[in-house]
């Protein structure tokens, strides 16, 4: 099989890319994807309150752990990522918080990323997004992300998180992508007006998926990069239940996108990486760069416990019995459940070294109110 362009990775960018492609009819794309589809009657991955379903089991997420962290009393910590069409798009919050302005200001003074600055990518941001309350200077209305806002009649336990802030003596925003980013304020998310999650199968991949100049594979696990010299030439993988390798050639460029752990990985089984790891392995080295693999940074997910003086919490939605009615729910009037989506405010907030924190707040029921 010969390809223009081969994507490995169906998920938050190799979507996006197969779908921008194929827009020119001559251009072909073969993308991969190492999960299955992403089933549109599945409430655990189209339920935006039920975003702790997906997470559950392997069908959509590698659940990798870490090794031993040093720091951490040499606990295991668990990674998710997502695995099927939308990558971790299918799994994930539903937060839509853009990068914080200074930060790409700052990469934009780097050589080279001179055109990465914040006024330089706002027209992407605004072309990515179609935001239910319409477009404005900072949101688009008409791209192929949906994201909505917080509405009134929200959990009160946002609203007091928010007021709280206020209280501290930081400032309030409507907006937390907008023309003030620092604050405390609600948070937008990446769902549908008919209440399913906006994820980029749904927002990108539905727009090609008919396209004859692009080919889906799923249960498609990616071995290796096949190269030339040191030019990626084609992918070798894994379809199904097959021991027989697959094998496709790009004539134009081979696209990883297999996210922040299994891209490396990928590159290791190709021969990039440490030299010294590489032949532990009896893997010929194509690349001596020995930074593939390593220096991940991830944020810490950390809980704290408070009693509620009210029965304000999400803790009856957990009770099995109540579970049949808030699905049966959300598949008639869709729009209305939006409002049950865990994550509703964040905040920015700035501190010392030009270090700017980003939170958001989660109410997860602990223990009945």
């Amino acid at each position: 099989m010969q390809f223009d362009y081969i994507i490995i990775g169906a998920g938050s960018a190799g979507n996006v890319l197969a779908t921008r492609l194929t827009e020119d009819p001559n251009t072909t794309v073969l993308l991969l994807e190492a999960g299955g589809p992403d089933y549109r009657f599945d409430f655990r991955t189209q339920m935006p309150a039920a975003l702790a379903y997906p997470l559950q089991g392997k069908r959509y997420n590698w659940a990798y752990e870490t090794e031993p962290e040093p720091y951490m009393n040499n606990r295991r910590m668990e990674c998710g990522r997502g695995k099927g069409l939308g990558g971790s798009s299918l799994i994930n919050g539903m937060c839509y918080i853009r990068g914080n302005a200074m930060d790409l200001d700052n990469w934009a003074k780097e050589p080279g990323l001179e055109h990465w600055s914040y006024l330089d990518c706002l027209p992407y941001y605004r072309k990515a997004e179609t935001r239910d309350i319409g477009p404005n200077d900072y949101h688009g209305g008409d791209g192929p992300v949906s994201v909505t806002t917080p509405k009134p009649g929200n959990n009160p336990l946002f609203e007091a998180m928010v007021e709280a802030g206020v209280q501290a003596g930081y400032p309030r925003t409507d907006d937390l992508n907008g023309y003030q980013q620092e604050g405390f304020g609600p948070m937008d998310r990446t769902v549908t007006p008919q209440g399913r999650r906006a994820s980029t199968a749904r927002g990108y991949l539905d727009q090609a998926r008919g396209r004859p100049n692009l080919t889906i594979r799923t249960h498609a696990l990616t071995d290796h990069i096949i190269f030339a010299g040191k030019r990626a030439v084609g992918v070798e993988w894994l379809e199904g239940e097959s021991t027989i390798p697959s094998k496709a050639t790009a004539n134009k460029e081979v696209l990883l996108c297999a996210g922040a752990i299994a891209s490396p990985q990928i590159l290791q089984r190709s021969g990039v990486g440490n030299p010294e790891l590489l032949r532990q392995f009896d893997i010929p080295v194509v690349h001596d760069l020995p930074g593939v693999g390593e220096n991940l940074q991830d944020h810490l997910e950390m809980y704290l416990q408070y009693e509620c003086k009210e029965p304000v919490s999400l803790y009856p939605a957990l009770q099995w019995w109540n579970q049949p009615k808030i699905g049966a729910e959300w598949a008639v009037r869709r729009h209305r459940h939006r409002r049950q989506q865990p994550v509703r405010s964040g905040r920015f907030y700035p501190q010392p070294r030009r270090v700017r924190l980003a939170e958001h707040s989660v109410p997860l029921p602990a223990g009945g109110d």
